[in-house]
């Protein structure tokens, strides 16, 4: 194992240095570089098609921004060698710039149009929403409530009075649990019992679809299986038995799939962090 992690960390290093070496020796490659053209009056990211015209040029701003995504991705992979300081320093770096970057879109989709917009339509209007009407709606000292709840929240910084921000946490942790379980029944767990309710056998105009029949009698048996597998009021011998035990292994393929699923999802990640190192960040045509 820490063969393959000094391997990968050579990796990383020569992956560096040869986008350095590339950059340095040569004015003209593009590696490392973003171009942009001028259309109708904005900067607007140019394709190799317009730089080998002539109509674009560097943007170093971009460039930097490149660069500064690589950088981070190259330090991310270096934990494959084992925790270390760039490490560290990238993964603060994006926690914190991810934080503070949600922060603001909160404030300025959530805060503003839906509390502050509510409660001071005229005052909002005239420096933020210039489409907001400035008149008050029905009802709108309603929020004048969640407005009371986010600043006791703000009551955690205070440390003699923090535990006043744990009556509002308390509530808006129950009143969205409260409506993410309607939400889930309705939309999950009724919608999937409503999905099981299928014929046994299909007809078709030709005569009976054997291939759709089956798929639906494997489901029905499926979902069966499983249920039996969690009543626990009748000893798991004999014929339930064996039935629970087919229920057992409808669940660990399902949960299989799942997590199949899942590290798909990663390798796709991986894809495309690789996709950007060799392709945007060294311009390595490698199909």
């Amino acid at each position: 194992m820490k063969t393959e992690s000094i391997v990968w960390m050579v990796l990383i290093a020569l992956m560096f240095v040869g986008a350095v070496t590339q950059c340095a020796l040569d004015p003209d490659q593009v590696a490392g570089r973003e171009y942009v053209k001028q259309v109708d009056g904005e900067w607007v990211p140019a394709t190799e098609i317009d730089r080998q015209a002539g109509i674009a040029q560097v943007s170093y701003s971009r460039s930097f921004g490149l660069w500064l995504a690589a950088i981070f991705t190259l330090c991310i992979f270096s934990f494959l060698y084992r925790d270390n300081p760039f490490y560290k320093t990238a993964e603060a770096t994006v926690v914190g710039v991810s934080a503070a970057y949600y922060m603001v879109v909160g404030f300025w989709t959530t805060m503003i149009p839906n509390l502050l917009g509510k409660l001071f339509p005229a005052m909002i209007q005239s420096w933020a929403m210039p489409g907001l009407s400035p008149e008050p709606e029905a009802g709108s000292w309603s929020y004048i409530v969640p407005l009371i709840l986010g600043l006791l929240l703000l009551m955690r910084l205070v440390p003699r009075a923090s535990w006043i921000s744990v009556w509002p946490l308390a509530f808006i942790v129950g009143t969205t649990a409260g409506l993410r379980m309607v939400a889930f029944l309705e939309a999950d767990f009724l919608s999937q019992i409503e999905n099981s309710f299928v014929p046994l056998i299909v007809w078709q105009s030709q005569g009976i679809d054997w291939w759709q029949s089956f798929e639906n009698i494997l489901l029905i048996a499926g979902i069966l299986s499983c249920l039996t597998y969690f009543f626990f009021s009748i000893e798991h011998t004999g014929a339930v038995g064996g039935v629970s035990r087919f229920g057992i292994w409808i669940l660990m393929i399902t949960f299989g799939a799942m997590f199949g699923m899942t590290v798909m999802g990663r390798i796709a990640l991986l894809a495309i962090r690789l996709e950007f190192l060799f392709h945007d960040w060294l311009n390595l045509d490698l199909m």
